[in-house]
C-alpha cells in the first residue's frame, strides 16, 4: 500500500475507532509497518489538519479529539483521479457540467496531502473530450427531463432534414458513444431517438408530459444499463 492510501485508510480508521482510540501497535499490524512508521504517519495526518488526540499508557492509543470529524467525503487519490476522469472524458453526457461542479467540491474538502497527491496524479491521465452540444441545449433537455416537461427542439436528422419536434421526453441513453435523448415525439406520434449532437435548439414548454414510461423505449442497446451511485 503507498503511503498517501495507507494516511488515507489511516484517518479512517482513527474516525472508526471513536472515543475508545486505537494503539500504536495495532495500527501498525493492521497496516503491516513498523510502530515508528505509524507514529510518522500519524504525525503528518496530524500537521496535515486531523485534530488528533495520543493517550499515553496501557489502554493508551491514538484518535480524534472530541467533536471532531473527518471531512464530509473522503476518498484517496486515485478515488478522487477516476472521478475527475469519468466526468472530464464524458463532457458530452447529460448533467456533466453539475457532477464537474460536484468534483470541485470533492477536491476542496480532501485533505492537503490527498489532495496534493490526487493533483499530481490526475496530470497523468489525459482525455479526449470532443465538442459537444451547446450549454443552453444541454440545460433545456436536462431540465424537461428532471421537470418531466415537454421539450421542443430544432433536430437535423442523419439525412439533413431540419425538424422542429415537441417531445416528451423518458430517458437519455448512451450507446456505442453516443448520447442520445429518447422520447415521445408528438410530431410522429411514436418513440424516437434523438442523437443529441443533431439538436440544434432546445426550449422547454410549460406542458406537462402526458406520462410515457421507460417500458415504451423497449430493450436497451447491448451492454447499457441504468446509472446507479452503488456499484449496481
Amino acid at each position: 500500500m503507498k503511503r498517501a492510501e495507507r494516511l488515507h485508510a489511516l484517518s479512517e480508521m482513527l474516525h472508526r475507532s471513536g472515543a475508545r482510540g486505537v494503539s500504536a501497535d495495532r495500527l501498525a499490524k493492521e497496516f503491516e509497518v513498523s510502530v515508528r512508521t505509524i507514529k510518522r504517519d500519524l504525525d503528518a495526518l496530524e500537521n496535515s489538519g486531523r485534530p488528533i488526540w495520543s493517550r499515553p499508557g496501557p489502554g493508551g492509543g491514538y484518535g480524534l479529539a472530541k467533536g471532531a470529524s473527518l471531512p464530509p467525503v473522503s476518498l484517496s487519490p486515485a478515488q478522487a483521479v477516476a472521478l475527475m476522469a469519468a466526468v472530464s472524458a464524458a463532457a458530452d453526457a447529460p448533467y456533466s457540467d453539475l457532477a464537474a461542479a460536484g468534483i470541485r467540491k470533492v477536491m476542496d474538502v480532501l485533505d492537503p496531502i490527498t489532495r496534493g497527491r490526487a493533483d499530481d496524479l490526475a496530470r497523468r491521465v489525459w482525455v479526449d473530450a470532443g465538442p459537444s452540444s451547446s450549454r443552453a441545449t444541454k440545460s433545456a433537455m436536462e431540465e424537461a427531463m428532471a421537470e418531466q416537461r415537454v421539450i421542443r427542439i430544432r433536430y437535423t436528422s442523419r439525412e439533413g432534414t431540419t425538424t422542429t419536434r415537441d417531445v416528451e421526453p423518458v430517458l437519455f441513453a448512451s450507446t456505442n458513444g453516443q448520447w442520445y435523448l429518447i422520447g415521445w415525439c408528438r410530431k410522429r406520434d411514436a418513440m424516437r431517438w434523438f442523437a443529441i449532437p443533431r439538436v440544434e435548439r432546445a426550449t422547454v414548454t410549460r406542458t406537462s408530459c402526458s406520462g410515457h414510461t421507460i417500458d415504451e423505449v423497449g430493450e436497451p442497446p447491448a451492454n447499457a444499463r441504468p446509472v446507479h451511485g452503488r456499484g449496481e
